[in-house]
């Protein structure tokens, strides 16, 4: 029987892939983990909180390094991180509630619902604030280099008043805004009544049971169980938990631990919130597949609904597949790296 170099080449390439799976089912998942997080598993580093969640069950709660560096407290399942932009899910379901409230309608515009707004805030959809398509300017960047006071919301509000135009004709596009969540927290205060950090504690927090979360306001609230941020570069570990932009709540502001996120990630699948239609409402992809508060896409066939968080002290991921009932979450008080990498690491091992 002839054998040619195809046959010889394929042969070799099957027997390297088993070799490969074999390798890999050698490792306990554990072992895997460990070996993925070795850099935040460091004494007297920061360092990261990771879940990994199947049918409504925990099957992995991993923590590495400290959450408080100074008082030498270790990274713990109730440690609370601030989410970055993970928080912007919490900012849409606040909006959810209050549409199914009855307060508030998806098209209604910035001049409907503050009168005083400048007259480019009638074509501004709550929607387009939603799925990122105001075209609203960067509050970030109307910022004086000068400014000492952290910025609030509202400042943020004012900000947009002040402005005259958008950087785009909204609707037209798609542009990530931390102006548009900032805005959308300060419709929460008005529709409701309440401080926007009272509204979630009222409406999200307190009926699931996420004892611990918090949208930290400083005088005002405190974080329990706080993991403080930091940056790591080759030579030594900076404390970096605030910037002059942490004290915007609609964009960023929330702490939680991965035992709350346990709960947040399991109350999705219910009606405990809003309705089966309004969170389906909330995951269909409109402009860069962006929907309420999350991006919506495909990873290795597999649906996916996910966000990631970035501030001066935290990087976090956040991704769920609804329909195979499997979630990853990573927890990091660390300013860099980024984390998708490792989180999708961890869907190719589990799912």
């Amino acid at each position: 029987m002839k054998i040619n170099r195809v046959q010889i080449r394929l042969s070799f390439s099957c027997i390297l892939v088993l070799s490969l799976l074999l390798n890999q089912c050698s490792v306990s998942d554990d072992q895997y983990l460990d070996k993925l997080f070795e850099d935040y598993n460091c004494e007297n580093m920061p360092g990261a909180a990771v879940m990994i969640i199947k049918d409504g069950e925990i099957i992995k709660t991993k923590c590495y390094g400290m959450a408080d560096i100074e008082q030498k407290i270790p990274i713990s399942p109730k440690s609370n991180f601030r989410l970055a932009s993970v928080s912007k899910q919490f900012t849409a379901m606040s909006i959810m509630i209050l549409k199914e409230q009855g307060k508030l309608d998806y098209n209604q515009t910035l001049t409907d619902l503050f009168p005083e707004f400048p007259d480019y805030g009638k074509n501004i959809s709550i929607e387009f604030l939603l799925q990122h398509r105001s075209g609203l300017i960067d509050y970030e960047d109307m910022i004086p280099d000068s400014a000492t006071i952290q910025v609030l919301d509202r400042d943020v509000l004012q900000m947009m008043m002040a402005a005259d135009s958008t950087v785009f004709p909204p609707g037209t596009e798609f542009r990530y805004s931390n102006s548009g969540y900032a805005v959308l927290a300060m419709i929460v205060e008005k529709l409701s009544g309440k401080r926007y950090a009272t509204f979630l504690y009222d409406k999200i927090f307190r009926p699931l049971g996420m004892r611990n979360s918090v949208a930290f306001e400083k005088g005002i609230s405190t974080v329990q169980n706080r993991a403080f941020g930091y940056f790591v570069d080759s030579d030594s570990v900076v404390f970096s938990d605030q910037s002059i932009t942490s004290a915007v709540l609609g964009d960023g502001g929330i702490y939680t631990s991965l035992d709350d996120m346990f709960i947040w990630d399991q109350a999705l699948y219910t009606e405990k919130l809003v309705s089966t239609g309004s969170l389906k409402r909330a995951f269909i992809p409109a402009l860069e597949d962006y929907g309420y508060g999350w991006r919506i896409d495909e990873y290795k066939g597999h649906h996916r609904v996910h966000h990631t968080g970035s501030t001066c002290g935290f990087r976090n991921v956040f991704q769920r597949f609804p329909e195979d009932h499997f979630s990853v979450l990573i927890l990091t008080n660390r300013a860099e790296p980024d984390v998708t990498e490792l989180a999708n690491k961890i869907v190719d091992r589990f799912l």
